[in-house]
């Protein structure tokens, strides 16, 4: 959360809510299958989906952090993010990307920005961005179509060089979408 902002966890107020807590997303690492899953004392079928969630963790491999992992977590829980630091790049982005033209909101939290794509196509669009070397996920992934999702874990120097390619690719796209709305010419 940024700003000072505070979040209430879903927890609090649903009874049969699972808090699931990954060291992967809080310290950017991810793919470190490290971290835990809560539930409730008072959860309905407390047992049964305790077994469950237990089950499938051993069923699938994945699920099952690496013993050197497991061995640090006391150092790895005393670990931080520099929060100042990602508003401060979320900042930078925000402002950046809203000076090329996009439309954008300031997150509140997490690690992305979403602007909208400047053409319906976010698919399209972000392949566009990516054959100028910016990777952004097409927003219809995440079930947010028409938007990007942009990563503020990027370095300064990452978002100084991605700017311009957002200015050029939106005024490309923009372009491309208005020549092919035109009426064709009679012959």
């Amino acid at each position: 959360m940024f700003d000072g902002r505070t979040f209430e966890s879903p927890v609090k107020f649903y009874k049969n809510s699972i808090m699931i807590y990954t060291y992967g997303k809080t310290l950017l690492t991810p793919g470190e299958r490290i971290g835990y899953v809560a539930l409730s004392p008072t959860m309905d079928d407390l047992e049964a989906v305790r077994t469950v969630m237990l089950s499938t963790q051993i069923l699938s491999g994945w699920a099952m952090t690496s013993a050197i992992a497991q061995h640090a977590l006391p150092e790895i829980d005393r670990l931080s993010l520099d929060i100042t630091d990602l508003a401060r790049r979320r900042d930078r982005l925000v402002d950046g990307l809203g000076a090329c033209g996009y439309e954008v909101m300031r997150p509140e939290g997490a690690f992305y920005v979403t602007p909208r794509a400047p053409i319906a196509d976010d698919v399209a669009f972000s392949d566009m961005l990516a054959r100028e070397g910016v990777l952004c996920l097409p927003g219809s992934v995440v079930h947010l179509r028409g938007y990007i999702r942009t990563s503020i874990t990027a370095s300064d120097a990452m978002i100084d060089r991605a700017l311009p390619v957002f200015a050029r690719v939106r005024e490309r796209a923009l372009a491309n979408s208005r020549a092919t709305l035109r009426p064709s010419a009679a012959p």
